[in-house]
């Protein structure tokens, strides 16, 4: 399952999203992780919350970011649940231009069992139609 959390800047998602994957560790069974572009975040995670700061690893496309996700979850059969917070800094491509990766990932997603909660700096009204059946 995806989920995006969506709004203009500022609108509160990285609060949301943080909130949520501290959350979760309540009420998902397997390993809950956070991913990001940098460090900012990382200490206002509870320590059960793997974060993982993709910006190490050089993960700047919709393809890298596949890849990326994929990587995690060949070497870690127990992930349930991966939280993105500023998916669109991350991936550096702009929403219009993720149709096929949002594609793949719900295929990635039902194959593994496990949830994928994006936050996404996207306003309702200029959002594409593919992702709004995504929207939280």
């Amino acid at each position: 399952m995806i989920q995006v959390i969506h709004g203009k800047k500022g609108s509160g998602k990285t609060k949301k999203i943080l909130d949520m994957a501290n959350g979760a560790i309540n009420s998902y069974k397997g390993d809950v992780i956070f991913v990001d572009d940098d460090n900012r975040y990382m200490f206002d995670l509870k320590h059960e919350v793997r974060f993982v700061n993709a910006g190490e690893y050089g993960c700047d496309s919709p393809e890298m970011f596949f890849g990326f996700l994929c990587g995690m979850l060949s070497q870690n059969f127990d992930i349930s649940v991966i939280f993105v917070d500023a998916f669109l800094k991350l991936i550096k491509c702009d929403v219009e231009k993720t149709a096929d990766l949002f594609a793949r990932l719900e295929k990635l997603t039902e194959a593994h069992h496990v949830d994928v909660i994006i936050s996404c700096s996207v306003d309702d009204q200029a959002a594409p139609e593919f992702i709004k059946k995504y929207f939280l």
